[in-house]
């Protein structure tokens, strides 16, 4: 999943055997946005990852798929996104070799797969939560969730090795070009393995989650109970007339006002869900569109977008933490927590 440069005005060339770049005032500043995009998506996984591992509570289902993301996530933003930014600075050459060209274009494919397939493990794991959360059992759950992740890392390790054994070439010596493999084959396999699959699942998963709550909102209605009017009859003695009287039971309606506690923490994680499905395919589609066109085409864009919308996809990685503890109060109070232990 990479894809060439932040600016155009970056440039390289062969000067007697030498390199040269000359930067313009944009380049800086957008060289050093990214650099702090690299930093800051690291050390936000980072600190989701130590607070699972010194947090108890933490270490059960869901929160092993939140460790799965966070660990593929810290992955990008420690092998990927620094060697992205350094071919950047060479004007989307590759400068480092053939042998660390393979290294890294593994690396990006692996690592990105596995965080866009934890996002849709994520999903899934609170769809059966919410919608069939009386057979969705710990033991269920947590059986499931470590299939989910094993699933994930085999399927990114597939994707992202199979170049390595002749399936298409990733680089260049003659152009210093180090990319993911063009050979369409594969581009149909690694985008629909990598995102199109997964996009289908995460949509078809929030949309019925989104009509079980529009169900369950639907069924809180006013419950009222009217009994009938009854007549009692007595008999005081044989021979004495009867006597007959009415009893009229008041009618008695109640109407559950707020939603219960399991309704609010449903529709926090219907929420969350949503807002992480959204970020993802707002950061990822641009680039998997881009991957899977450009080579079934043989049509090309400009340098400029290949990088917009790779360093889009990488932001991914900087959100995903950001959403998920920003909808869990464990996990804030953790983080003060923490904090408060250091100082």
């Amino acid at each position: 999943m990479t894809q060439p440069n932040v600016t155009a005005n970056i440039s390289l060339g062969y000067e007697s055997g030498n390199l040269y770049r000359p930067f313009s005032v944009f380049s800086v500043l957008t060289l050093t946005l990214l650099a702090m995009l690299v930093v800051a998506t690291f050390v936000w996984n980072l600190l989701v990852l130590v607070t699972i591992l010194r947090v108890r509570t933490f270490h059960r289902v869901p929160h092993n798929l939140v460790a799965s993301m966070a660990i593929s996530d810290v992955m990008v933003a420690g092998l990927v996104m620094p060697l992205s930014l350094v071919r950047e600075l060479y004007g989307r050459r590759w400068i480092l070799g053939r042998a660390l060209c393979q290294v890294w274009i593994s690396c990006d494919v692996l690592c990105c797969t596995a965080s866009i397939w934890n996002v849709t493990a994520i999903a899934l794991d609170r769809y059966w939560s919410i919608t069939r959360h009386l057979e969705y059992t710990l033991k269920t759950r947590k059986r499931i969730s470590n299939a989910m992740i094993g699933l994930t890392w085999l399927l990114s390790s597939v994707i992202s090795l199979s170049p390595l054994f002749g399936w298409g070439e990733i680089y260049s010596e003659d152009t210093l070009a180090c990319q993911v493999s063009q050979e369409p084959s594969y581009t149909v396999f690694s985008t629909f393995g990598a995102f199109y699959l997964p996009l289908c699942v995460v949509l078809f998963v929030y949309w019925k989650i989104y009509k079980a709550a529009k169900f369950r909102i639907g069924s809180r209605k006013t419950n009222t109970i009217t009994p009938m009017a009854e007549i009692i009859e007595v008999k005081e003695a044989e021979r004495q007339p009867q006597m007959a009287f009415t009893v009229r039971h008041a009618t008695v309606s109640f109407q559950t006002d707020g939603e219960t506690w399991r309704e609010q923490k449903e529709r926090r994680a219907a929420l969350m869900v949503g807002i992480l499905i959204g970020v993802f395919v707002l950061c990822w589609i641009p680039f998997f569109l881009a991957e899977l066109i450009i080579p079934l085409c043989s049509c090309d864009i400009p340098p400029v977008w290949k990088s917009v919308f790779l360093w889009l996809g990488y932001s991914n990685s900087f959100f995903n933490p950001l959403i998920y503890t920003a909808f869990n109060k464990n996990y804030n109070n953790a983080f003060r927590n923490l904090f408060s232990r250091q100082r």
